[in-house]
């Protein structure tokens, strides 16, 4: 800056002496205009450097995290109660919403006496493994029976003392007892399958209605919406009375977060030639005129929507753009108690390592703004 200073100093002496001093030409109108045109151009000494150096933006805003607040709940359910009033701080964990939970604790009373019955119904099928078993022990017992009376009968046959009806009706017994054999042991294969039925260790039935209790108890919880993090509700709208559920996709309230917020302002991209994480920052907001704020660059954003391109089947055509693209940058503010509204709009300055003789045209140009809002815009 201060060669920019000594030039143009030098080139105004230089007219004095020329024309004032030595009078060597006769400061004419074509002499001015030409003198006028040469010193126009030397004042871009002072205005490109600090586009670069320190860059500057009056497109900046607070931004601050949201959450929308959704009611998940299956059926159409009652807004019975609003916890909270419009901006009035919370804590995380505080209760913001309760809707009608009857049905739901119906259905979660309903889900418990399922399992109940469930796990109920495992003795059961105990019970059926052993009465299984007995009774292959039972047909096994029969057909041993069956087959020494066929073998004593066949005996007797041969030796002319018994009845050969006797010996066909002990081997129809023993054809009997073989398929009631087959039976029972498919019998208890059904009741051990019934029983062993399990994932995890947990019998099938059992763990399914574990599974519907936990979810009838998940919907019970979500009759109660707990704000996710402190801050606060703006706009407030709902009221009880509402009804929410199955068919709706929206969002009841929007919660804003009291974490820190930042500054997001946008800058020409090459006048982003030097910024770099960490860099000192210059804040004037709209909501406080005649302030400056310090913060820290954070970030640059490495992304603008004019690169983005979708899926589709139609080949992008490209054409001059009307306005040349812009990057943002996010800014952290220094004072932590300082907390502006969403929102709020204003204009920052960056001071990067490069030129910082420069610094003087950006601070004063930023103070001037914050000043400048006590009387712009100009309405009573």
């Amino acid at each position: 800056m201060f060669i920019g200073l000594a030039i143009t100093f030098g080139y105004i002496f230089f007219l004095w002496l020329f024309f004032a001093r030595l009078k060597l030409l006769t400061f004419s109108p074509t002499w001015a205009f030409v003198s006028f045109y040469f010193g126009l151009h030397l004042l871009l000494l002072f205005i490109i450097p600090p586009r670069f150096y320190q860059p500057g933006s009056r497109d900046a805003r607070v931004i601050r995290h949201t959450i929308q607040l959704v009611p998940r709940l299956p059926e159409p359910t009652l807004l019975t109660e609003v916890f909270v009033e419009p901006h009035e701080k919370v804590k995380k964990g505080a209760p913001l919403f309760q809707f009608d939970k009857r049905l739901y604790e119906y259905q979660r009373q309903q889900a418990a006496a399922q399992l109940a019955a469930a796990r109920q119904n495992v003795l059961v099928l105990k019970a059926d493994v052993d009465a299984a078993v007995a009774a292959v022990a039972e047909a096994k017992a029969e057909q041993d029976f069956a087959q020494d009376q066929v073998v004593r009968f066949k005996e007797l046959a041969k030796q002319g003392a018994g009845r050969v009806e006797q010996l066909q009706e002990w081997q129809d017994k023993l054809v009997s007892a073989n398929a009631a054999i087959r039976q029972a042991e498919a019998n208890q294969q059904k009741a051990t399958l019934q029983y062993e039925s399990q994932i995890d260790g947990v019998n099938t039935a059992v763990a399914e209605a574990e599974a519907g209790l936990k979810q009838a108890e998940y919907y019970v919880e979500q009759t109660t919406i707990l704000a996710p993090e402190d801050g606060y509700i703006t706009n407030l709208q709902a009221r009880p009375g509402l009804v929410v559920g199955q068919y709706r996709v929206g969002a009841i309230a929007s919660f804003v977060c009291s974490d820190e917020p930042y500054i997001l302002a946008t800058y020409y991209q090459e006048h982003l030639k030097y910024v770099k994480p960490g860099q000192p920052v210059e804040i004037a907001l709209d909501t406080h005129p005649g302030e400056i704020f310090t913060g820290k660059v954070d970030a640059v954003w490495q992304a603008s929507g004019q690169g983005q391109m979708l899926p589709g089947s139609k080949i992008p055509t490209f054409r001059f753009p009307e306005l040349k693209g812009r990057f943002a940058v996010r800014i952290l503010m220094d004072d932590p108690a300082l907390q502006p509204p969403a929102g709020v709009q204003g204009a920052t300055a960056i001071y990067t390592d490069q030129g910082t003789s420069f610094s003087i045209i950006r601070r004063v140009e930023i103070r001037f703004y914050t000043w400048k809002n006590f009387l712009y815009p100009l309405s009573i």
